[in-house]
């Protein structure tokens, strides 16, 4: 189901719900770039589960209005919208990767709404004290963050460029894009209903231009909130195998997150969290709706 929620200031989000329409909700902070989009193995999950999988356009992504200059914290203002147009007064949420700081940002600022977050793969903040940041991350993601601080213009054509290669490619071209992200493991999942699921959902996102993944960039700004206002439950998987969120990342903010469960996996990468471990997230938020 598909529909569009109008915010306090005007905008539009594009929300896209799956699983059981009757079921307790869960909310999905999809990566980055990307869309409201579900993947079809998870929704099936959720509604075996009795679970109503809810995402959402962020930002100046598909069908959702652009917020420029927009925060991490800013996204809670916008699943208040959500929640309230859905008649939902508490869920669940998990999170991928450029979806992981936005679920913490609902975390730590909505504890009246939140009964319990997942985060998989989510990136630390870019100021974390006694973090490397780019320990072990793939080189495209080394460049294009240094190239953000170093020249905003030049970055911002590259984003451009980097879109029209997304909206260009096939599922099958995937791989050879992201190869310095890939680790064995990750490429080895990033095949068959995987990968047409990112490269049309990718598209879609992309669609209306730029400026959502431009926008996502709030990621290596402050984020406008402090993990240590969190009070929910959290879970947190990350991967060893993983070079698009380095393994590191993962490790500082299971020592930041106040209560939090973490699962460091020595066998998995990124792309494996999204593929094979959303039933494990699901069932983990179920027994705290």
């Amino acid at each position: 189901m598909q529909r569009i929620v109008r915010t306090s200031d005007g905008r539009t989000l594009a929300v896209e719900e799956g699983g059981d329409p009757a079921g307790r909700p869960v909310l999905a902070h999809m990566g980055t770039p990307n869309s409201r989009h579900l993947y079809g193995p998870h929704s099936q999950d959720a509604g075996e589960r009795g679970l109503r999988l809810i995402s959402y356009d962020r930002p100046g992504y598909g069908g959702s209005s652009p917020q420029p200059g927009r925060s991490v914290a800013d996204c809670a203002e916008d699943v208040l919208a959500i929640c309230a147009e859905l008649g939902i007064d508490r869920l669940a949420m998990w999170g991928i990767s450029g979806g992981g700081p936005h679920l913490l940002a609902c975390a730590a600022l909505l504890p009246d709404l939140v009964t319990a977050a997942a985060s998989l793969a989510s990136l630390a903040p870019f100021d974390a004290d006694g973090l490397d940041y780019f320990a072990g991350m793939g080189q495209d993601n080394v460049d294009d963050t240094r190239l953000y601080f170093a020249d905003e213009a030049a970055a911002r054509a590259k984003t451009d460029e980097d879109r029209e290669g997304f909206l260009a490619a096939s599922s099958d071209d995937l791989a050879s894009g992201m190869a310095s992200l890939l680790t064995p493991v990750d490429a080895a999942v990033l095949s068959g209903e995987l990968a047409k699921f990112m490269a049309s959902s990718m598209k879609d996102g992309l669609a209306p231009g730029s400026q959502g993944w431009w926008d996502d960039n709030c990621m290596i700004r402050p984020w406008g909130f402090d993990l240590a206002d969190i009070a929910v439950p959290v879970l947190l998987l990350h991967g060893k195998h993983d070079k698009f969120v380095p393994f590191g990342h993962g490790e500082w903010l299971a020592a930041h997150i106040p209560g939090v469960e973490a699962r460091l996996s020595e066998d998995d990468g990124h792309l494996t969290l999204l593929e094979n471990r959303i039933p494990e997230v699901h069932a983990w938020l179920s027994d705290r709706l």
